[in-house]
């Protein structure tokens, strides 16, 4: 009985994440109207109807996998977070970890980028997304506390922070530099300095 189960929930983890797949290339490809359910659905490999045992419609699907991709990078950018570190070793941790899978993952971030600019963006709850991100903003408080980051919004931080990130990590908008560890160090340095004090 343990075993049936067991093999079942890895089945059922199989398929939503075919379907995660899925819709992030078909949006990345045709766009948010064009990809309908039944495409999904038929580029996961499932039914149309296998789509509504895990989400309740089109939207809830779109919006659970912006949340699952949003989920996805915090993990990543989380690894090897130690609060004991000085807030500036801590801040390049997330950066480069968040460089990585941007740069390894172009199909997410092209699927993120298109849904924070589209009406569904509307629909997160920012509370939950952010949530994610908490431990990066005990340190960024701690930062500014101790007088060694700048005392703005989060938002502002964080738009000079990581957007540069984002534009070197695709190669689409950076086809001339060459990305390699002295460039990166550079971007990186860029970034701390125009949000440390």
């Amino acid at each position: 009985m343990i075993i049936y189960f067991r093999a079942m929930r890895t089945k059922d983890e199989f398929k939503k994440d075919a379907l995660v797949k899925a819709t992030v290339k078909l949006v990345n490809e045709i766009g948010f109207v064009s990809s309908s359910v039944s495409k999904i659905a038929k580029e996961a490999g499932v039914s149309p109807a296998t789509i509504y045992v895990y989400y309740q419609n089109k939207e809830d699907l779109l919006v659970s996998t912006y949340i699952d991709i949003k989920q996805k990078l915090s993990s990543v950018m989380l690894k090897d977070f130690n609060e004991e570190q000085p807030i500036r070793d801590t801040m390049k941790t997330f950066w480069l970890n968040a460089f990585k899978y941007i740069r390894l993952n172009p199909d997410y971030f092209k699927f993120m980028e298109q849904f924070s600019n589209s009406p569904y963006s509307g629909l997160i709850n920012k509370q939950e997304v952010e949530k994610y991100f908490e431990p990066m903003f005990k340190v960024l408080q701690k930062g500014i506390a101790q007088k060694i980051i700048k005392d703005v919004h989060f938002e502002m931080l964080g738009a000079f922070i990581f957007y540069p990130l984002m534009t070197l990590a695709n190669p689409r908008l950076c086809e001339s530099i060459d990305i390699n560890d002295e460039t990166i160090n550079q971007a990186f340095t860029l970034a701390w300095d125009a949000i440390k004090l």
